[in-house]
């Protein structure tokens, strides 16, 4: 597993046998089976030469090696190499996931439990910003959510209890510049998206409530 280091890119592991572990993109890494791979995967269904990640001047490079079961970017198999984006999900042989964030500036936790603290601080919903990580009821949300999802959910979490505008909203998941040609069905679909990955682990509760006229909140009731 590599060190640490400033604003490097770096790997994450989820699903899969190395789940909470972390690699630093400093230089090229190969993925596979084989132990002289840099990041080793011990399962069988893994190519011992499966995907390989290369950083460069125009960003980092996710490549397959000819792996036998593939290796998937956001849920697709890829044929052809492809750079990645912040909080992209890689997966190989569809046996490990992994999550690619675009600076170890956002340093994960080891564990996929919820953070040890003062019960009172924490809600059914707990986000985790430095992480990029979320739980409810204790269980993380697997996979993690996308960027625009995350970015959705933490500027609600911030104001939680609070009613945040809907341009607010449209400015903190896209960002000034970007925000511009976004439009009130590009954000109601993002939040009936975020809607839909948290009812995965707790249906019984909306968390994120439209209040017409005004705007979104984040209903985050104690446990």
């Amino acid at each position: 597993m590599a060190g640490t280091g400033s604003e490097l890119p770096v790997l994450i592991g989820q699903i899969g046998p190395l789940n909470g572990q972390r690699w630093l993109i400093a230089r090229t890494l190969t993925i596979g089976r084989d132990a002289s791979c840099d990041v080793v995967i011990p399962d069988r269904l893994v190519s011992r030469y499966h995907a390989r990640v290369t950083p460069g001047v125009d960003g980092v490079l996710l490549e397959d090696l000819g792996s036998k079961n593939g290796t998937f970017h956001n849920g697709k198999m890829i044929s052809e190499p492809c750079f990645l984006q912040d909080g992209d999900t890689i997966q190989i042989a569809l046996q490990q996931n992994f999550v690619y964030l675009s600076s170890d500036a956002t340093m994960p936790m080891d564990s996929s439990k919820l953070p040890v603290g003062e019960p009172e601080r924490y809600g059914k919903l707990y986000l985790e910003s430095r992480s990029r990580r979320v739980w409810i009821n204790q269980k993380e949300v697997i996979p993690p959510l996308s960027v625009p999802q995350f970015r959705l959910l933490q500027a609600l979490y911030e104001q939680q209890g609070r009613v945040v505008s809907r341009q607010d909203l449209i400015v903190a998941t896209w960002g000034d510049q970007e925000s511009f040609g976004v439009s009130e069905q590009a954000l109601d679909a993002l939040i009936r998206r975020l809607r839909d990955r948290l009812a995965m682990l707790d249906p019984t509760q909306g968390y994120i409530v439209t209040v017409r006229g005004h705007g979104v909140r984040l209903d985050n009731p104690e446990k």
